[in-house]
């Protein structure tokens, strides 16, 4: 585009701006407060939701690969839940612009359910916990990708959506996916202690992860449809549809090439947040869980390790991202500078293996897992809730969408990297 092009983009880009803060300056007098904060409270089960049927997978993964023998299991999920995913937000990215969020996340939480439904329907009818059934395996695999397109529309859409709305349902929404993770922890927990860790102990543990995420699906599904009556909602949602009305009225529509420019656009202002994402969850991934479940040991804690460190790094994830409901960092540069600074946690963690002898003690690989939990929770949510206020309200969600996309990108570069560890 030539000089003068950008001129009249940035030109329409105030004027936009500038209806955006008249209408919402209108409006000001009469924000509806959010009452018990029930769209708080909302936003937080939603994300807690779009994570938790991937998390019951990944935690019945013994199970499976009991059912299953000769399969690599964990590895056939992750290839298969990522690539599904990611060329499903790829997809949903181009052509945003095109379809209903409402519509999409709708969609998206009751392809959830029925992926979750499939694996005790099939366990109690077919599988009955017998061996070496193929079939069902690939039964399971397609339910898995089912759920990794029901993800892309779900968790892109959730995550838009809040980008829309004021920061604390941003960081609702971030905190409630680590409560997903601190809910499985504790189900762990429970399940390795009630029941015998024998094939009948894996089958009614697997049965628990997946009735519990169902019924959690039902409740975000119901939640998310109350959600759009809550007059909080439809008030920001309203000023959104006002200013996309005034910005139809100083540009044309968003068709063909003008979206493809609106896209790249967004792409580039929200792109240094989308790379610290990226870099936090590649850090993370290649660390937590394989090498916390499969490379340090303890001869005191022993097989209670791994699940007392998972535990200990949800939890810390937590903590993370509920502290930017207190302490937000405002410094965009030092967040995205301080998530490229935890590539440290990898001469951290490797002295843990091959450093001096207290190093390779309980203690410091606990207190590390922490450090990692709690900076991959915290800088999450200072850039999730930053980003999406970078670019004209109406872009909102369509930027959280690509910020989805970043991370999904980190996850699966992250799960290739945690293969390459130099044990």
């Amino acid at each position: 585009m030539g000089i003068g092009g950008q001129g009249e983009e940035e030109e329409e880009g105030l004027l936009a701006d500038s209806t955006s803060a008249t209408v919402f300056l209108s409006h000001k007098n009469k924000i509806p407060r959010d009452s018990f904060h029930l769209a708080y409270i909302i936003y937080f089960t939603l994300g807690a939701g779009f994570l938790l049927p991937w998390n019951a997978f990944i935690t019945a993964v013994d199970y499976f690969g009991y059912l299953y023998p000769g399969t690599s299991v964990d590895r056939v999920f992750a290839v298969v839940y990522m690539l599904v995913c990611l060329v499903s937000l790829l997809l949903i990215v181009a052509y945003s612009h095109k379809s209903d969020s409402h519509l999409r996340i709708n969609i998206g939480l009751v392809l959830f359910l029925l992926s979750m439904l499939v694996i005790p329907v099939m366990d109690q009818l077919y599988i009955k916990g017998r061996t070496g059934l193929l079939p069902g395996f690939y039964v399971t695999v397609a339910s898995l990708a089912l759920s990794g397109v029901a993800d892309a529309l779900a968790q892109g859409g959730i995550i838009g959506s809040a980008g829309e709305l004021p920061e604390r349902y941003m960081q609702a929404v971030v905190a409630g996916t680590a409560a997903s993770g601190v809910l499985v922890s504790v189900l762990r927990i429970l399940t390795k202690s009630i029941y015998p860790q024998d094939a009948h102990g894996l089958r009614r543990s697997a049965n628990l992860y997946f009735s519990v995420s169902i019924v959690v699906m039902a409740i975000c599904i119901i939640f998310y449809n109350v959600a759009s009556h809550l007059p909080v909602i439809k008030y920001y949602k309203d000023i959104k549809m006002q200013t996309i009305s005034e910005e139809k009225n100083v540009s044309s529509s968003l068709t063909g090439s003008v979206w493809r420019s609106t896209l790249w656009n967004i792409v580039g202002r929200v792109k240094w947040f989308g790379f610290g994402i990226l870099v936090i969850y590649v850090v993370t991934l290649s660390i937590f869980p394989g090498y916390i479940t499969e490379d340090v040991h303890s001869q005191v804690l022993r097989d209670w390790y791994p699940i007392i460190l998972i535990t200990c790094y949800n939890v810390f994830d937590l903590v993370g991202k509920s502290l930017t409901a207190v302490c937000l960092l405002e410094n965009t540069k030092i967040a995205i500078g301080a998530c490229f600074a935890r590539v440290l946690f990898y001469p951290l963690f490797l002295s843990c293996l091959h450093g001096p002898k207290f190093f390779r003690t309980e203690i410091p690989v606990t207190l590390l897992t922490c450090l990692l939990g709690l900076t991959n929770g915290y800088f999450t949510s200072v850039l999730m809730i930053a980003a999406p206020k970078t670019v004209r309200l109406q872009h909102a969600e369509t930027a959280g969408i690509v910020l989805v996309l970043f991370l999904v990108i980190g996850l699966a570069a992250g799960s290739v990297v945690a293969w390459f560890w130099v044990l």
